[in-house]
């Protein structure tokens, strides 16, 4: 009981969060081996079988055998916990065989773990101001919060360039007193939009600005050995600084940056939020380690997953069911409201067993509240025609 707290502001935050249709209520499901994408609900009247269509394991890793034997070897060999930080005994060989697995995908000199994508970014960015103290960020309008926290604790000047505009973006470089370095990312996770890498990079080296890429979204789903949407697009070699993660193709968890050795070595030593904290079990590394093994020589994956992601669009599209249009596996379905989307998505999961989750603000922009769907090559021609049928009586 927290006597001495007057409770009131908490209670006033919650309840002009459910006045405005942005409550966020966490759905308790239990995802089953083998069963991928489909999964039981404990909902708070019933406990059922549904078909998840909002997950981010987009290519099934979570649950694939070659992930789940690496993580009980690691388990029987290793224990469950790393033991330390980094720095006190917790760097493992699994640490360290993943490091060097992940800097060789993305062709860089080394590759460094976080215990997320997020603190992956916001600490990254906070040791390059520490690093380049003239340092000036130059972010796109619809950055992830990740990259907007890590430039605002930076403390750093920053610039914002509207989403994707290229020339908004060179005419606020022309401007720049100090070190440039343009933040963006290459497949934005709500919209499914992808940036022009090829085009920020031609300005990067024209005004010899830094260029920081979050390809979180793309790693393990895009380029032959699934090394990300800067790798397809023939630019990986010109990014400084990419930011990946494990727990979304990959199937497991924690995050990375890849860059030259050098830069990897003075972001360790100053970023606060990869020294002071344990570091990720080797079993979580066993187990993303194997992954990004196995995707690299099964490109096929990748070709089933952008299939079903095309035919899950064209079967949205020729009933009417408006969504945005992009070149991804993102699926996103515009309602525009925050009440509506959220009822929608609660009707979904409970009348049809189909779980979408309601993408309401903060998330993205109020007004443009959507469901994401996340189709995966495990998710049926059967399924699709079940959502679309149920998507036609919600809506």
């Amino acid at each position: 009981m927290c006597a001495m707290i007057d409770k009131t502001p908490f209670e006033n935050t919650v309840d002009d969060l459910k006045k405005s249709g942005n409550y966020r209520v966490f759905n308790d499901i239990l995802r089953e081996r083998g069963e991928f994408p489909n999964a039981i609900w404990y909902g708070k009247y019933a406990i059922k079988n549904i078909v998840n269509w909002c997950s981010n394991d987009y290519l099934g890793m979570g649950q694939h055998k070659v992930v789940l034997d690496a993580m009980h070897t690691a388990l029987d060999q290793t224990g469950a916990g790393s033991g330390g930080t980094r720095n006190i005994a917790g760097t493992s060989h699994y640490h360290v065989a993943l490091e060097n697995e992940l800097a060789q995908l993305h062709s860089k000199g080394a590759a460094l773990l976080y215990t997320s994508a997020y603190v992956a970014n916001e600490w990254t960015l906070i040791a390059l101001k520490r690093i380049i103290p003239d340092i000036v960020f130059i972010s796109d309008s619809k950055n992830h919060a990740s990259l907007i926290q890590g430039i605002r604790n930076s403390g750093a000047e920053k610039k914002i360039f509207r989403h994707n505009d290229l020339e908004h973006l060179e005419e606020l470089l022309r401007d720049v007193e100090g070190t440039p370095c343009i933040v963006f990312e290459s497949v934005y996770s709500m919209d499914g939009y992808v940036s022009d890498i090829p085009g920020i990079v031609a300005l990067a080296e024209k005004y010899g600005a830094i260029t920081y890429l979050d390809e979180v979204h793309a790693v393990g789903l895009y380029g032959e050995t699934g090394a990300g949407y800067s790798a397809e697009q023939g630019s990986q070699d010109k990014i400084d600084i990419l930011n990946g993660t494990l727990g979304k193709a990959y199937g497991v968890q924690g995050g990375y940056i890849a860059s030259d050795s050098i830069i990897i070595d003075a972001i360790r030593s100053v970023a606060s939020g990869f020294i002071f904290t344990t570091s990720m079990s080797p079993v979580i590394c066993a187990g993303a380690l194997a992954s990004v093994k196995y995707l690299k020589d099964h490109n096929e994956l990748r070709e089933q997953h952008q299939e079903r992601a095309k035919r899950l669009k064209k079967l949205l599209t020729n009933r009417d069911i408006p969504i945005f249009e992009n070149v991804t596996h993102i699926v996103p379905i515009k309602i525009g409201d925050a009440k509506k989307c959220k009822a929608i998505s609660d009707e979904l999961i409970n009348e049809y067993g189909i779980y979408c989750q309601a993408i309401n603000y903060p998330t993205v922009e109020v007004g443009t509240e959507r469901l994401r769907l996340a189709p995966t090559p495990f998710h049926s021609n059967a399924m699709m025609h079940q959502l679309i049928e149920a998507l036609q009586k919600v809506l």
